[in-house]
């Protein structure tokens, strides 16, 4: 037996079904939900940097599109925020990295 304790997509319990195994899950409760996709965005993200492929990128977006889901808002409003960004603080295009700040008193 092995324990994974962790949220998994949709599909999931059935393809283990389907490979000749049993699993048991439960339905997390809202609170417990949002904290394990939080967990859950970690994990891609980690993911993600230990490969650099496309397909980790875009199970990070999977979760990122289920926490907006989850909390009420929508791809526009983010869209709407990350826009409002660039135009006031500029995108990440010039790859300039920050070394030292130095200010007078």
């Amino acid at each position: 037996m092995e324990r994974h304790m962790k949220l998994v997509r949709d599909n999931i319990p059935n393809i283990i079904r389907q490979n000749g195994c049993e699993c048991i899950c439960s339905v997390l409760s809202d609170n417990d939900y949002l904290n394990e996709l939080d967990a859950k965005l970690n994990e891609e993200v980690a993911e993600y940097q230990e490969s650099k492929s496309l397909e980790e990128l875009a199970d990070t977006v999977e979760v990122i599109l289920a926490i907006l889901k989850a909390r009420g808002w929508t791809l526009e409003e983010l869209e709407e925020i990350r826009k409002s960004k660039a135009e006031t603080r500029g995108g990440f295009d010039g790859k300039i990295f920050l070394e030292t700040v130095v200010c007078q008193d």
